[in-house]
């Protein structure tokens, strides 16, 4: 840390950015910390739900609720065995759970896919509420610099314009890091909730399924015990 401070001193004759950044005072290493963490997990989001994206198989998942609805229940779980995609990771072991407790089965399966897809969402919340409370202790750090600089040295311009130059950018790059934060976080909200929504309906198609042949299989039985 040390080590970028004095990168960024002898840059910021260079650069006005670095320059900037200097004027927003000491508030703004956090806030520099905080922008790094957020975009390391938007792109790392990005990156993950692209590779899911690819994983998908659509085509598989019907041919394996076809299976089901037949009663192949073998063809159904050697069809979804070894997929990496979600639905069919989450019908794999609901089928492979048939005799113990398939709703159970399913439910579980369900939760670990929607824990992967929610990774990280916890974190830009907390970025998003966090980098404007930063901001906002910029500013009050800097308004007692500007009070403190009028008390020392009385109403000298430049003296106050710093304290309150740093208040505004302090402010700014907090506001500005929560907004950038705010607009892939409701993206990758609303992909987990789609995600949660096909996981569910996949998971009470194969439950609803089951229970119609456990139902077949018990009037043909009372059809033959009739006969």
């Amino acid at each position: 840390m040390l080590m970028l401070a004095a990168s960024l001193i002898q840059t910021s004759h260079t650069n006005p950015l670095v320059d900037l950044f200097i004027k927003g005072g000491p508030i703004m290493w956090p806030i520099l910390l905080v922008s790094i963490v957020a975009f390391t997990v938007i792109v790392e989001r990005i990156l993950w739900w692209a590779r899911e994206k690819r994983r998908r198989e659509p085509e598989k998942v019907e041919k394996v609720f076809a299976c089901v609805e037949s009663g192949d229940l073998k063809q159904a779980s050697t069809l979804s065995r070894s997929s990496e995609d979600p639905v069919l990771r989450m019908m794999w072991h609901g089928l492979n759970h048939y005799h113990a407790s398939l709703e159970g089965a399913l439910q579980v399966a369900s939760g670990i896919e929607v824990q992967r897809a929610s990774r990280f969402l916890p974190v830009m919340d907390t970025i998003i509420t966090l980098a404007p409370l930063l901001g906002l202790l910029g500013t009050v750090t800097g308004i007692m610099g500007a009070f403190r600089a009028v008390s020392e040295s009385g109403l000298d311009p430049g003296a106050v314009s710093g304290g309150i130059g740093e208040a505004l950018i302090a402010t700014a790059a907090g506001l500005g890091i929560a907004m950038v934060t705010l607009i892939p976080y409701n993206y990758f909200s609303s992909k987990v909730e789609r995600l949660k929504f096909e996981l569910e309906t996949a998971a009470t198609n194969v439950v609803v399924m089951t229970d119609a042949l456990g139902k077949d299989k018990l009037h043909a039985s009372e059809l033959q015990h009739a006969g």
